[in-house]
């Protein structure tokens, strides 16, 4: 259970599809194991996904003029600027769909020094697996009476 909580927070975070919020919240509705304990699991496997697209980014240049690249160097330069303008601190929304996997891609990119991002994203994707436990447990609690 907790490797499949784990596997699924990984892939959630990188480019991959993953489902580790309903994996999480099914977990918990379960009462099988400490909310803690699967809140933690989640946060890093989701946290080592982000590092994984972290590494990416910092090898992202080399390709970035090759056909095959699947982002042209405009955008790249628009989400690098975009990134410059709202900083660091924007790694906080790495936990967010849609835009938090690109975002750890481009503090790589970004050449964002590996403490700060580890901090700053650990700190938003924890909130966002507790706040998921914390609502998990609600319902289950109002189903259950």
């Amino acid at each position: 259970m907790m490797v499949g909580l784990f596997l699924s927070a990984f892939t959630s975070a990188t480019l991959l599809p993953g489902t580790s919020e309903a994996a999480l919240a099914a977990l918990v509705a379960s009462g099988d194991h400490a909310v803690w304990g699967l809140v933690a699991v989640a946060t890093a496997g989701n946290v080592l996904g982000s590092t994984v697209n972290w590494a990416l980014g910092l090898f992202v240049d080399r390709f970035k003029n090759r056909r095959w690249f699947p982002v042209s160097p405009d955008a790249l330069d628009r989400a690098s600027h975009w990134f410059g303008k709202y900083g660091l601190w924007s790694l906080l929304l790495a936990w967010l769909p849609v835009i938090g996997d690109p975002l750890t891609l481009l503090a790589g990119v970004m050449r964002v020094r590996f403490v700060p991002f580890l901090i700053l994203v650990t700190i938003g994707k924890a909130v966002r697996y507790t706040l998921i436990a914390g609502g998990a447990t609600w319902i289950a609690s109002i189903i259950s009476n």
